[in-house]
């Protein structure tokens, strides 16, 4: 009996709803995704160690590199797009993100209100020194 694999005629990754005919343009696509990743880490190096941007503006500018970055992997890489067989994916994606915003800034929270709430260094140095 013989067993014929789709997996095997495609001839590589590609997500669910993709044109997997050529092997050509998924490298490509890879290629593609890689320069831009590669440019987008280049120009985050640069706006770092130049004196040409406006100081208080590169942690912006370096959040700014950041997010295109996420949206290059997801695009290229992990083939996150907005086609109907992409729901579920796009729908974890969201869910991970609504989880990562909720434990960070959770954090924030509680770190900020401990800090709050604490007692001064010096009035804790002179409770110590008291018993």
């Amino acid at each position: 009996m013989t067993h014929t694999n789709d997996s095997d005629e495609r001839g590589g990754d590609s997500a669910p709803g993709e044109d997997r005919s050529q092997i050509l343009p998924g490298v490509a696509g890879y290629t593609v995704g890689l320069i831009l990743a590669l440019g987008l880490t280049a120009t985050s190096f640069w706006a770092t160690s130049t004196h040409v941007l406006w100081a208080p503006g590169i942690p912006i500018g370096l959040c700014v590199l950041a997010i295109a970055q996420m949206g290059i992997h997801l695009v290229f890489f992990l083939h996150i797009t907005t086609g109907p067989d992409n729901t579920n994916n796009v729908l974890a994606l969201a869910f991970g993100v609504l989880i990562v915003f909720l434990v960070v800034v959770g954090s924030l929270w509680i770190m900020a209100h401990l800090n709050h709430h604490m007692m001064p260094m010096d009035q804790l140095m002179n409770l110590h020194m008291q018993h």
